[in-house]
């Protein structure tokens, strides 16, 4: 095609023209990199994504509507324009000949492929542009175009997308591009529009839609035909939490970050920060593919400016903060041409009826298509097999979980597996003794070949017949593998072997029996022989973690083997202390059953469960449960073995922790004394039992008010078990949590702050941002902070704590309601009353339904609403409110608890504030004497009440007695304090004090 000369301006730049970019989406790097580049050139630019499917017309109309746009259009060629239909390559030329006979001069290509096009492709005159750099692409463009071509690689400034050759700066362990991905147009376009109008930093849509429906390939496809746009993709599996976490830390060395002393929470903490900051990548998109469990991953979710894509069956995600794009099943068009892609001697016809047959399911079609491709089997034929099958026996495929047709498809692809590859067929059945999704094949690897069928043996132990199998399964598309990005020679290679959840339950469902327990036994061996041993060592975690989805699959929790049930103990161990309750106490509760079915309430086994079934539930707020548990152990024992055993030291002290959750601290403090003192004397003051029945006891005594008796207790512990034990160890960082808050409790706040800010660099280190003890210990930082004034960082710090705590643990979790607690006070003294009120309101009734209105918590935590009451003038309620707090808390702790005395120090404002004066002032000087008694006089508490005392004494016009206290109060607060410090600034300016309730964990 030949155009006429165009004038230019004596700059040389043409005037601005109109362009329509026609492009097929696989291609969309190209075309957006194209119009970037005429826009600089000062051209205006409309992309126009090539869907003939949409034109009723067929190919000529859709080509005429493009001329209908107006100015020129450039045509993007490659294999996918011409497949984007099931048009012929006869239709295809005639449609180019008619429109560009009909609109001369009007139309140009660029050509991406070397492949055979239609031939009335000449007519469009191409350029090509595969293969090419960046310069001589532009220049081809503009000169095909005819365009002038001596301001090339010009830059308005304005940041453009990268070209298409040009890879991301980091490309990371992205899947393949499937060369057969078909349609999902709008489905692309709508994850394109939720993250481009997200707000800044919130760019998160999760792909939604059944098993094998294509959120993988749809999530695969957005990162090749949007890569140009970002400088780092980086693909995370997120099946299971271990993996996910281990692919977030590998991202540290590419984007330049130093790996750490081999802890992920580091890592990880560096890689968020880093795409938080934007540094050194402002553009980035992150996959977090396979996520079921919105738990595993809402605490490690990126926040920035770039985007993150999660692909999930869990409708859950739409309250986790995401935007949710549903991935249905193909539209009739898209199934038939995916089919002929796959298959392509089916006719348009043959492929409508396999898409009918299997209801537009992708991974059937995928599956089928790829069975017929290579089969003589005719569609009709096939299609009266499938219904055969389904009138068949082998119908008990017919499960609510997925489409009724698929089962039976994939049940006759397995047919063809079974009859044809043995070896593959014996692989797949040990495959399904794992949990479906990931199996890690260094787990494979070790299987044991003597306690496996000979057939199975014969494969473990001969290298070649094993890949062979495992190549013919993936051939076949029954599983899938995935790499390391990190060559042989780093220690790369294949990783994971992963098996549809459909897949796995049909060919398990068709397992003879003896094969099955055969097999599962092998499997439960393999798991426990991967133990590695020490589940209070943080730096494995990663590897329980890896084993736990495989338990029940494999048998694990109904084993009567003790080697079995040990490995089971170790895992629930590992998962109490990881923080993952709710997982410890499904696995405890399905195992306790069996367990006590099999061996008897009184066996060794069920009580060491027992002891895991326990600690989750009292973690979870299931306070009862968790009692009648752990004193039905301890009875028993303190009966059969008197009180010096060390099972039942173990069982008392478990009873123990169960009543500091119930608020028998009395009763507690004596049987953990009495265990601390047995132990001690049995096995050392240095055993690490002993250690934890001295941390125990610094406990008890904390919640009864004796601060200065925990804290040398809690440091005695400390010193200790940072000589036992190590610096980093989980039990260590925890006595240091102690020791920062008894250092806080007494007053002493800038003690507390320093210890309180190293400690919580080693939690997250060690443990992780989101690992419950570091909640405690960022939680106490942002306590910490507030008591020396530091207000803005106490804030920032609290609100933070909650909104992980809900997002990972929930609203109603014990630790969320303490934050919560919290958070509500300093919003009442610091942020927005409203919200302070909401909240509290909201941590009483939690309490009252975990604990009981009796209980201190939520009595404390009434008497906190009461201040909140009072700021918004309801004076009369607040009143009400702060007597029940102090009725309700001298009844459950008696007049000298510090709890108590704080309700009273603030009974004293509402009486005072509401006009009973001398009541207020009685009560202000028995609160004084007893603070200073328990507390000391120049305890926080003890100062706070002497200016109380002396706005009561001032009320009632006592002047020279209330000048006396309020001068006396303001030297001790100075003193302790510092002159500036918010309570002595407050008490300068005559401002009433009061106390805010703390729960404590």
């Amino acid at each position: 095609m030949t155009g006429t000369a165009m004038r230019h301006d004596r700059d040389g730049a043409a005037p601005a023209q109109r362009f329509v970019i026609s492009f097929a989406g696989f291609n969309r790097p190209w075309a957006v990199w194209i119009a970037h580049r005429l826009e600089e050139h000062g051209h205006r630019v409309v992309l126009q994504r090539w869907d003939p499917q949409g034109s009723p017309g067929g190919l000529t109309e859709a080509l005429d509507d493009l001329a209908r746009a107006g100015g020129r259009i450039l045509v993007v060629l490659s294999e996918r324009y011409f497949s984007a239909g099931t048009h012929t390559d006869e239709e295809w030329n005639t449609a180019l000949r008619t429109v560009t006979a009909s609109h001369p001069d009007r139309f140009a290509a660029v050509c991406l492929t070397d492949a055979p096009l239609p031939s009335a492709v000449a007519a469009l005159e191409k350029t090509d542009l595969w293969g090419l750099d960046a310069y001589e692409a532009e220049y081809r463009v503009l000169r095909r175009l005819e365009l002038p071509t001596d301001r090339i690689g010009t830059e308005s400034g304005r940041r453009g997308p990268r070209f298409p050759n040009d890879p991301p700066e980091i490309w990371g362990r992205v899947p393949r591009r499937n060369p057969r991905f078909t349609g999902r147009n709008d489905v692309i376009g709508r994850l394109r529009d939720a993250l481009t109008e997200s707000p800044p930093g919130a760019s998160t849509v999760t792909l939604l839609g059944l098993s094998g429906v294509g959120k993988t390939q749809v999530a695969t496809e957005y990162a090749y035909r949007f890569a140009s746009e970002y400088d780092v993709v980086w693909w995370v599996p997120a099946e299971d939490r271990p993996t996910l976490r281990e692919r977030l830390a590998d991202l540290a060395p590419a984007l330049g970050l130093p790996r750490g002393a081999g802890s992920y929470g580091e890592q990880i903490r560096a890689v968020l920060e880093a795409l938080r900051r934007g540094s050194p990548y402002h553009r980035w998109l992150m996959v977090f593919d396979g996520c079921d469990n919105p738990d595993d991953l809402t605490d490690l979710l990126p926040s920035g400016a770039g985007d993150v894509i999660i692909t999930s069956r869990n409708r859950e995600w739409a309250a986790r903060h995401t935007s949710l794009v549903e991935v249905p099943l193909y539209a009739r068009p898209e199934s038939v041409t995916f089919i002929r892609r796959r298959a392509r001697r089916l006719t348009g016809d043959e492929a409508d009826q396999l898409a009918e047959a299997l209801e537009d399911y992708p991974l059937a079609l995928d599956q089928t298509a790829g069975w017929l491709a290579d089969s003589p089997l005719g569609v009709g034929e096939y299609l009266t097999l499938l219904q055969h099958r389904l009138d068949s026996h082998e119908a008990v495929t017919l499960s609510d979980d997925y489409p009724l047709p698929f089962p039976t498809a994939l049940a006759i692809l397995l047919n063809n597996v079974r009859e044809n590859f043995p070896d593959a067929l014996a692989l797949l059945r040990l495959f399904v003794f794992f949990a479906p999704g990931r199996v890690p094949l260094r787990l494979l690897r070790e299987f044991p070949a003597d306690g496996v069928p000979e057939h199975l043996a014969g494969i473990l132990n001969d290298q070649i017949r094993w890949n062979a199998a495992l190549n013919k399964l993936v051939q076949f598309s029954v599983v899938r593998l995935e790499y390391s990005d990190l060559s042989v020679e780093e220690g790369g290679g294949l990783e994971t072997v992963q098996l549809h959840r459909m897949v796995h339950n049909i060919v398990r469902e068709n397992l003879a029996e003896d094969e099955s327990d055969q097999l599962s036994r092998a499997v439960r061996q393999v798991l426990a022989a991967a133990d590695p041993g020490r589940p209070t060592d943080s730096r494995l975690w990663p590897r329980y973690a890896e084993l736990i989805p495989h338990l029940d699959h494999a048998g694990v929790l109904t084993s009567s083997n003790p080697r079995i049930q040990n490995f089971l103990l170790h895992c629930l161990r590992y998962l109490i202390l990881a923080g993952e309750y709710r997982t410890c106490l499904r696995l405890s509760e399905q195992t306790d059953a069996v367990w006590r079915a099999m061996l008897g309430d009184d066996h060794d086994q069920v009580r060491e469960l027992s002891y895991h079934h326990g600690g989750a539930l009292r973690m979870l707020g299931h306070f009862r449960q968790a009692e009648t548990l752990a004193r039905s152990v301890a009875d028993r024992l303190l009966a059969e073995r008197g009180d010096r055993d060390l099972e039942t030291l173990r069982a008392t002290s478990t009873y123990a922790g169960v009543l500091l959750s119930t608020a028998k601290f009395d009763e507690a403090r004596e049987l953990l004394e009495h265990a601390f003192a047995t132990y001690r004397e049995l096995l050392g003051e240095d055993d690490a039992t002993t250690l934890n029945a001295q941390n125990n006891v610094a406990v008890a005594l904390r919640l009864l008010g004796r601060y200065q008796e925990a804290y040398d207790t809690d440091l005695d512990t400390l010193r200790r078990r940072e000589r036992v034990l190590r610096v980093r160890h989980i039990a260590t960082l925890s006595s240091g949590i102690g020791c920062a808050m008894g250092l806080r409790l007494m007053g002493r706040y800038r003690e507390a702050l320093a210890r309180q800010e190293q400690g919580l660099k080693l939690h997250v280190q060690v443990l992780g941002a989101n690992h419950p003890q570091t909640l405690r210990a960022e939680h106490n930082l942002g306590q910490c902070l507030r008591r020396t004034g530091d207000i803005p960082g106490a804030g920032s710090r609290l609100r933070s704590v909650l909104e992980r705590s809900t997002r990972v643990f929930g609203a109603e979790f014990p630790w969320t309601l303490m934050v919560a607690s919290d958070y509500a006070t300093y919003l009442r003294e610091y942020g927005d009353i409203e919200e302070a009120r909401r909240i509290s309101e909201e941590v009483v009734r939690g309490y009252q339904s975990q604990l009981g209105l009796a209980h201190p918590y939520s009595i404390g935590t009434v008497g906190n609403l009461a201040l909140v009451l009072r700021a918004q003038g309801e004076r009369t309620e607040a009143l009400n409110l702060a007597e029940q707090a102090l009725v309700g808390m001298r009844g459950a702790l008696g007049d000298r608890h510090p709890w108590t005395l704080g309700c009273a120090l603030n009974a004293t404002g509402h009486r005072n504030i509401t006009g009973r004066l001398d009541a207020a002032l009685d009560l202000s000087r028995d609160t004084l004497r007893a603070a200073e008694q328990v507390l000391g006089p120049d305890h926080p508490m003890a100062l706070s009440a002497q200016i109380a005392l002396a706005a009561d004494l001032r009320a009632v016009r006592e002047d020279a007695e209330a000048s006396k206290h309020e001068d006396a109060g303001l030297k001790a607060l100075t003193r302790t304090l510092g002159p500036q410090h918010v309570h002595t600034v407050s008490a300068r300016q005559q401002t009433r004090p009061y106390w805010d309730f703390e729960p404590q964990p």
